[in-house]
């Protein structure tokens, strides 16, 4: 694939809102790794990052590791809005980020903005959790979900390397693909606004490396769109946390990650 080779050296949808620790964007290479690879990337690559991301919004574009079709088990750091190939100039890429942070499931291989890199550059993003916000009685109200069992979840993504032609810098980016939402989500995710609810295409642990094989023909296409669904509600957990917006907003520290009770909510 054009560019793998530089991957060990650089690097109204949902999902906006996400936490990530250090922990889990690690653990696929403390998996696979040796220590020296480790010790490597903590010390050379992290530092690249904006981790720990205790709550990040989407459309910040932070920089979060992922692990690429390209070099699956070495994380590769990368940008949240994915740049096509096809992008003239770093002012167009940063229009188009804004509307790439995610991509919809049922059309990654058709819309421009993804058709590549969903035939050819997929990843999995490393996460502890996601937020959404709950509408009730004309205010909202911000969700922590998460896994059961504590385990990071694991988001089917795409990514692309693209180049400056001003510069000859290489950037690497990515977008979450979604999906229609499950039962928990559809309860949470009810902006009145919306179609339907939406969540984020998690996969089960077991599948994840699913999502990265190679595709050569219609039948490994559909293997991977056979991926893009609705995560069992039954192994994900939810409670409502601080302001992710406004006047109250935390910031990005680890209190916000708290469970937080709201007297007026209904849920």
């Amino acid at each position: 694939m054009e560019g793998c080779y530089l991957q060990l050296i650089i690097t109204k949808i949902m999902c906006y809102d996400v936490h990530a620790s250090l922990k889990s964007q690690l653990r696929r290479v403390k998996h696979y790794g040796n220590d020296e690879q480790i010790k490597e990337i903590e010390e050379k690559i992290v530092p690249q990052t904006n981790l720990p991301l205790f709550h990040t919004q989407g459309h910040s574009h932070r920089k979060l590791l992922i692990y690429t079709d390209c070099n699956p088990n070495i994380p590769t750091v990368s940008k949240w809005g994915l740049i096509p190939s096809w992008v003239k100039d770093l002012n167009q890429a940063s229009s188009m980020m804004r509307s790439t942070l995610n991509a919809r499931g049922e059309t990654i291989f058709e819309k421009p903005s993804f058709r590549s890199s969903a035939k050819n550059n997929r990843c999995l993003v490393y996460v502890d959790g996601f937020y959404e916000h709950h509408h009730f009685k004309s205010k909202t109200y911000p969700f922590h979900i998460h896994r059961k069992d504590g385990e990071p979840i694991i988001f089917a993504g795409l990514w692309n390397e693209w180049i400056d032609k001003s510069t000859g810098e290489v950037l690497n980016s990515f977008s979450i693909v979604t999906t229609k939402g499950n039962a928990l989500l559809a309860k949470i995710h009810n902006n009145p606004k919306l179609k339907e609810p939406r969540m984020p295409v998690i996969l089960l642990d077991e599948l994840a490396d699913n999502w990265l094989n190679p595709i050569t023909d219609e039948l490994d296409q559909k293997e991977i769109q056979e991926l893009i669904q609705p995560y069992p509600d039954d192994l994900l957990d939810c409670y409502t946390i601080d302001r992710l917006r406004g006047k109250a907003y935390m910031g990005n520290v680890e209190d916000i990650t708290k469970p937080v009770e709201y007297e007026n909510l209904v849920f």
